[in-house]
C-alpha cells in the first residue's frame, strides 16, 4: 500500500497486509487531528519503506514524549516511529480509500462529549496496558 500526505512530497510504501485500525480519541489526538480522534494502524519496522520526501518531514515532540511528524510543506501528518520500539505509527487517512475495519477504540474516557462511538470495535478507556498484545492485534490475520 502507497501513502502520501496532501501536497505528494512525502511519500511511502506499507510492505505488508494491514487488517486492523485504532482510533485514539484522546485530547492530544483531537488537537493533532483536529477532528474527533485519530485513525491510524501500526506496522513493523521492516515492513515500512520511506520513497521520498523526508528531509520535507518536520518532528516536534511534547515533553509528555507525544511525537507529531508532518509535511512541512502542507502541514499534513505523515508516518513516525513508535517510541522506541521497532513499529511505525501509520495515519491512514494518507491512503486512498481502503476496506479496513476500526478495530478498537481507544482513550473512550476523554472522548469530546460530541463524539458517538460505534458499535463495533473493543473499547479501550484509556492506553492499552499490553501495547505489545493490542500491535499483534492490530495485525491479525483474518
Amino acid at each position: 500500500m502507497k501513502g502520501t500526505c496532501l501536497c505528494g512530497t512525502v511519500k511511502f510504501v506499507i510492505n505488508t497486509t494491514v487488517t486492523g485500525l485504532y482510533q485514539c480519541h484522546c485530547k492530544l489526538c483531537q488537537k493533532q487531528s483536529g477532528s474527533t480522534s485519530n485513525t491510524a494502524t501500526i506496522v513493523k519496522e521492516k515492513d515500512f519503506e520511506w520513497l521520498s520526501g523526508m528531509n520535507s518531514i518536520t518532528h516536534w515532540k511534547k515533553d509528555t514524549g507525544f511525537t507529531s511528524d508532518f509535511c512541512s510543506t502542507c502541514g499534513c501528518p505523515v508516518p513516525n516511529k513508535l517510541r522506541d520500539l521497532k513499529y511505525y505509527w501509520i495515519p491512514m487517512g494518507l491512503f486512498d480509500s481502503q476496506d479496513i475495519p476500526v478495530i478498537a477504540h481507544l482513550c473512550c474516557n476523554s472522548k469530546a462529549f460530541w463524539d458517538a462511538l460505534p458499535a463495533k470495535g473493543k473499547k479501550y478507556e484509556e492506553m492499552p496496558d499490553d501495547l505489545e498484545d493490542f500491535i499483534s492485534r492490530l495485525q491479525k490475520k483474518p
